[in-house]
């Protein structure tokens, strides 16, 4: 026996010695790896993304920095601040909108307070406000700051037509903006991530309270002057000295950029107004990594800072979710460990990553049309070039199919307006999962292979998928790793597109029938008397008020998003009328309907059944203008 293992270990060295051989032989994972530390080569790497991007794209300005240990790597900017007058974007004077980048502020705002005691993370917010109190939606469950830091307070999203304006006159104080468009609370805190721009903008009013200092001041005073940051501001619109310098709006019209007025978010302020530069972005990172110290300036405990991303929320604990205010990115091999956040405005979109382990940040900002665009193409390549994880190929288990029809269906994500007219949207959105031949899962667009129970990896790259269940078993909803600011719930049929279109498709057939009948039989018509007229004019006018309100629909979404963003046309807002127009008239024919039958009426039961068609059309659109939100004027004015 001893000889055996004396003979097994002597085997097990020489392969050993001979598999350590192969490796040095053989260009590792890490040889391949581009040295992030070299300007050139990150230059070449990002001109080589960011400009055939922004050409392409219809971007006209963007910029990117690249920090590691402690030192500007990289730092350039891409195309105009000034289309017009070929003013160049400078990194280090040129000022972008980084969107929600600006709740970092805020959250560190907070939890300076915390440091001192003003502050309890596990208190009812309620205590810190003055004006107005969040509604007691929840009895016994009251928000508390972490479940605004780690966006699970419950409450629905929204922003159509007040969140982001382009009109200064329509600037209102946080207090009273805060209570004008308070949401309703859908979730009961701590159970659902949902991202809110409103209970962000809450935290920086608390900050207000209990500091006795108007929010923008504060972030100037402890933030922005201790680590000097001279051209940062939350200030709308921005001070004389900084507008010469900031990054101007456009959009892209008959081959040509045109001007946008300034975005306007201080109604929410502390969810999204800053403005700053890339070296301004260097110095909050230096300090975030640093311990919360850059230059002698101390803004946070290191301690503090640990906390802020050690702690938070998350939805299954093999993916990543949030922290106190920080986004726990997927980006990079194990160890990694990107954290920060993302922002977007109606023009701008933004990323700040940063990497303990690493002592690394990235930031960038594209402007225009094609800013999304090339932020896409952009940050996950980054990440993929010069920090990468290996992605090992795995087969989907030969069982998966037994299982795969529990997690088929809709999926809409809980960030969504759930009383207000913009409900419709999560109808148009939300991502079909769908069972594939090969055992794998279609998510979106994209292949997926279970990995463990409720897990799932996508086949080409490390992204996970994880899915929740309820006590029966039954699937209720996912989470992404990465993406921790939100969650989705699996939708009821009736709040699928498919569904939808199909129902207004077949009501439009019925509708259309209406007037072709009443073309042809014209003569018919006018020779009709009694309740049998009655009942074709109800007809007439249930198929012509639901098809002008579709027309009116469409003419208000034509324009796309963005206009949609700062402020909901008169012309919808008078064809809501339209939906009350349309209870009323349903309800008439359904009463015809009744005399049509009970007095044997029309042309046959043919004539009568097609009459019943069309009160059954009817019905399904005053679902729909209930359910939607249509019916009334449910809009912030």
């Amino acid at each position: 026996m001893k000889n055996f293992y004396r003979n097994y270990s002597v085997s097990r060295l020489v392969q050993a010695f001979a598999v350590s051989l192969l490796l040095a032989a053989a260009p590792s994972f890490a040889d391949d790896v581009p040295d992030v530390t070299n300007p050139a080569v990150v230059e070449a790497f990002v001109d080589g993304v960011v400009k055939p991007n922004m050409k392409q794209h219809h971007s006209p300005s963007g910029v990117v920095a690249v920090m590691k240990g402690g030192k500007v790597i990289f730092s350039k900017g891409y195309g105009f601040i000034d289309v017009e007058k070929r003013i160049p974007v400078d990194p280090a004077t040129s000022l972008f909108r980084p969107g929600s980048i600006s709740k970092l502020f805020t959250w560190v705002s907070v939890m300076q307070l915390v440091e001192q005691g003003k502050m309890d993370l596990d208190a009812d917010v309620n205590q810190y406000l003055r004006t107005f109190k969040v509604e007691d939606t929840w009895p016994g469950q009251p928000v508390t700051l972490r479940d605004i830091m780690t966006h699970t307070a419950g409450f629905e999203d929204g922003g159509i037509g007040y969140l982001i304006i382009d009109n200064p006159d329509r600037i209102i104080p946080l207090a009273e903006a805060l209570a004008k468009y308070q949401p309703e609370r859908v979730n009961p805190p701590g159970v659902h991530t949902a991202y809110s721009n409103w209970a962000t903008a809450l935290a920086g009013l608390m900050v207000s309270n209990v500091s006795g200092v108007e929010f923008n001041q504060y972030v100037q005073k402890n933030i922005f002057d201790v680590l000097g940051m001279t051209s940062s501001s939350f200030v709308e619109p921005l001070p004389p000295e900084l507008d010469a310098n900031m990054a101007k709006a456009y959009r892209y019209q008959a081959d040509k950029y045109v001007e946008m007025n300034y975005e306007i978010i201080s109604n929410f302020g502390p969810a999204g107004a800053l403005a700053t530069t890339a070296t301004d972005m260097i110095i909050f990172a230096r300090a975030i990594l640093g311990g919360g110290e850059y230059a002698g300036g101390q803004i946070l405990k290191a301690e503090t800072l640990q906390q802020m991303t050690d702690e938070g929320f998350a939805h299954d604990e093999r993916i990543r979710g949030m922290g106190l205010g920080f986004i726990k990115r997927r980006f990079g091999p194990d160890g990694f460990d990107n954290f920060g956040h993302d922002g977007g405005t109606t023009v701008f979109l933004s990323h700040f990553g940063l990497s303990r382990s690493e002592d690394f940040m990235l930031y960038s900002s594209f402007s225009g049309p094609g800013g999304g665009a090339t932020y896409l193409a952009f940050v996950s390549a980054f990440y993929d070039e010069f920090f990468p994880r290996e992605v090992p190929a795995i087969n989907p288990p030969a069982d998966f199919g037994d299982r795969a029809g529990k997690y088929a269906g809709k999926f809409h994500a809980w960030r969504s307006s759930f009383n207000g007219v913009e409900a419709i949207m999560r109808a148009l959105g939300g991502l079909d999962v769908v069972p594939m031949p090969d055992n794998t899962l279609m998510i979106g667009a994209t292949r997926y292979v279970e990995v463990g129970k409720n897990l799932f990896r996508d086949v080409d790259s490390y992204d996970q998928i994880a899915f929740q269940q309820d006590e029966n078993g039954n699937i209720t909803g996912m989470a992404q790793d990465g993406l921790g600011v939100n969650q989705y719930f699996r939708a009821p049929f009736y709040e699928t597109m498919s569904f939808i279109s199909t129902m207004i498709g077949l009501s439009i057939l019925v509708f259309v029938g209406v007037f072709l009948r009443l073309g042809y039989q014209w003569r018919s018509f006018r020779e009709l008397a009694g309740t049998e007229k009655n009942a074709q004019r109800a007809s007439i006018a249930v198929a012509l008020i639901n098809v002008l309100f579709l027309i009116v629909l469409g003419i208000t979404v034509s324009g796309g998003i963005q206009p949609l963003m700062y402020e909901i046309p008169t012309l919808f807002k008078i064809g809501l009328i339209l939906p009350l127009l349309g209870l009323i008239a349903t309800g008439y024919h359904l009463y015809m309907a009744v005399q049509i039958w009970r007095d044997g009426l029309l042309a046959g039961v043919g004539a009568r059944i097609r009459y019943s068609i069309v009160s059954a059309a009817g019905l399904f659109f005053v679902w729909f203008y209930y359910y939607w939100n249509f019916l009334g004027f449910n809009y912030y004015t």
